[in-house]
């Protein structure tokens, strides 16, 4: 991947491609486990966080890389390449870097009638997948790419990277697997080859390439995406959301809908994002907040912990960490860390000055405050209900209710002030 961050932990759509597949193998089974080598802390500790409600079903092993490499030996524990423990008779194997796959792609696994079963779908270009070659229906080998010879890469049958293993299949041929190959690693498609000469049926399960598509490069996570992105579209418009040129729009698997919606083109949502009865406009960006019966944008930037309701957030608005209800705030102003009454009308430029260099600050605003636009308020500030702020006021005490407050230079005009200026030897003569 060209990156010093794990593989798996690579995003798509918000969450980490591991992720993905301990998502939809929870749905299936109550006894997960995780095999892990390179930056083993860094991957336990973010699945630990995503799945915090999960951890009773999930087991971490450390892979002894340096006596058992390679997929085979992910299995292996022991002196004598003995298996996993595992609490169910039947197994079913998966990669890491597979984040399409779903828990009914899965099911098909769970009913294989055989000792060993295998995923299987066919590429135009499979360069960098292990061919399978089946023969009466059976499979009867896996070349992983790095040993195939011309012929072989011909093939267009690649191997999914998903198993199913009776248990007793593997407490029995699981030790016999052998490191000869160049590169020195046991493999876990090495016990295919056992199964046929031990006269055992591998039949081949064929899956949808869309499913089980693995990521190796920052390409191959771009297609993926594409791929999540437009099942998540899909999924938002069958509930009832309308969405405007939806292959413009871009949300994330936490992202919910309530409601009648509606997005425009190049709407981003992100995180835990909830849109209720809500019109989101054009090119707006919306981070782990809640929109319920609001009009946002167009090209608003609604930033994590903001929670809007009955408001109108117009063009070029951002907000942070605010809570606004019935609020109008039509454009080119900045609000964090605030909170706003309904019937306030925010007006063009207004700044809520929250950070000293130091700490953030609060404002608390009541309802049916009148901001006139081009108005800074320097928190902490609170400004009771039923206030008039004129335009161009900096604002650095609390006001009470029916204040009116303004604090501006008043303004002056000096005659002929801009010949002075400009041309001052011309000055006396006008």
């Amino acid at each position: 991947m060209r990156s010093s961050l794990p593989k798996v932990l690579h995003k798509i759509c918000g969450q980490a491609m591991l992720s993905y597949s301990v998502t939809e193998a929870l749905k299936i089974s109550d006894d997960i486990h995780i095999v892990l080598f390179f930056h083993h802390q860094k991957i336990r500790e973010y699945i630990q966080n995503i799945h915090q409600n999960d951890l009773n079903k999930i087991t971490f092993h450390l892979q002894n890389h340096s006596k058992y490499p390679g997929t085979g030996g992910a299995l292996m524990q022991g002196d004598d390449q003995k298996c996993l423990p595992v609490k169910h008779d039947n197994i079913l194997i998966l990669n890491g870097d597979m984040p399409l796959i779903t828990k009914e792609s899965l099911e098909g696994f769970l009913t294989a009638r055989s000792s060993i079963a295998l995923g299987v779908f066919e590429l135009t270009n499979p360069h960098g997948y292990g061919r399978v070659i089946i023969k009466d229906d059976k499979v009867s080998q896996i070349i992983e790419e790095k040993d195939a010879s011309p012929a072989i890469k011909a093939l267009k049958t690649i191997n999914a990277g998903v198993y199913v293993f009776e248990k007793k299949f593997l407490q029995t041929y699981l030790p016999k697997l052998k490191d000869t190959n160049a590169q020195k690693e046991y493999y876990l498609t090495d016990l295919i080859d056992l199964a046929t000469k031990n006269h055992i049926d591998v039949p081949p399960i064929f899956v949808n390439p869309k499913h089980f598509m693995g990521v190796n490069s920052k390409l191959e996570l771009s297609k993926a995406q594409d791929v999540m992105l437009e099942r998540l579209r899909d999924q938002a418009m069958e509930q009832g959301v309308i969405m405007h040129a939806p292959q413009t729009i871009y949300l994330e698997t936490g992202v919910s809908f309530a409601g009648e919606c509606e997005i425009e083109p190049g709407v981003c949502l992100y995180g835990q994002t909830k849109i209720i009865n809500s019109h989101i406009k054009a090119h707006s960006v919306i981070e782990d907040s809640t929109i319920e019966d609001s009009h946002i944008g167009p090209m608003a930037h609604i930033r994590p912990k903001c929670n809007i309701s009955q408001s109108h957030i117009g063009n070029f608005v951002e907000l942070k960490a605010s809570k606004l209800s019935g609020v109008k705030a039509g454009h080119l102003s900045y609000l964090g860390d605030c909170e706003i009454g309904a019937g306030s009308n925010v007006g063009a430029g207004v700044i809520t000055c929250n950070y000293d260099g130091k700490a953030k600050h609060k404002t608390i605003i009541g309802k049916n405050v009148f901001i006139g636009s081009d108005s800074q308020l320097v928190a902490p500030l609170k400004i009771a209900s039923n206030v008039l702020i004129g335009s161009g006021t900096t604002m650095t005490k609390d006001a009470k209710e029916g204040d009116l407050v303004i604090s501006r230079v008043r303004q002056e005009n000096k005659s002929w002030g801009f010949y002075k200026f400009f041309t001052p030897d011309q000055a006396d003569k006008k």
